[in-house]
């Protein structure tokens, strides 16, 4: 298949980028509620039809925010496995970098943080099967590479995810102690299900 690379197509997607980069600014700034597609398009300087023609509604922009954001932290996840030294090493280095890149991402800094981005906090809480569910696909893929006789690397791989979800939800120490603490919960499963 041959990628379309005409200059109405690349401005297409400069246009999609924009759109996304103000509406993370906005939302960063105001949460959800008081988001407007008339605001996002007016930053772009498009009209608010062209918000629209790409990406539907309000609901979808903020999806397509999100799914952004989140791949955003896989790409930065993988990297740190994909050059730890060993797989607890790995996880160390995930977890510390999701919760430091947490507090330097606006918008989930303001998700975190602020009261007024507080609408958007189901994205990661009641509403954030999405992003647990891939962040736990990608450190199962991790550990059944790394960790062949493992067990249960689902399960390894979800309470991994989830405590470090927790430490960026609600934080109690240090970053280093945040990855400790997973590390120390984790550890002993993985051990217990690698030949000796």
């Amino acid at each position: 298949m041959v990628q379309d690379t005409t200059p109405a197509r690349r401005a297409r997607s400069s246009v999609r980028e924009d759109l996304l980069d103000a509406a993370t600014d906005l939302l960063a700034r105001r949460g959800y509620a008081r988001l407007r597609m008339a605001d996002v398009a007016a930053r772009v300087g498009v009209s608010r039809q062209t918000v629209y023609n790409e990406f539907g509604g309000k609901r979808a922009l903020v999806q397509s925010v999100a799914l952004r954001t989140l791949a955003e932290f896989t790409d930065g996840i993988q990297r740190r496995l994909d050059t730890a030294d060993d797989v607890l090493a790995g996880i160390h280095a995930a977890t510390a970098y999701t919760i430091d890149h947490a507090k330097e991402n606006r918008l989930v800094a303001a998700v975190t943080g602020s009261e007024v981005a507080e609408d958007l906090l189901p994205l990661l809480t009641t509403r954030g099967e999405p992003i647990l569910q891939a962040a736990t696909d990608m450190a199962e893929s991790y550990l059944r590479e790394r960790c062949p006789a493992l067990t249960e690397p689902r399960f390894v791989a979800e309470t991994a995810t989830r405590l470090t979800l927790s430490y960026l939800m609600l934080p109690t120490g240090s970053t280093t102690e945040a990855a400790d603490g997973v590390c120390a919960v984790v550890g002993p499963l993985i051990d217990t299900s690698t030949p000796k």
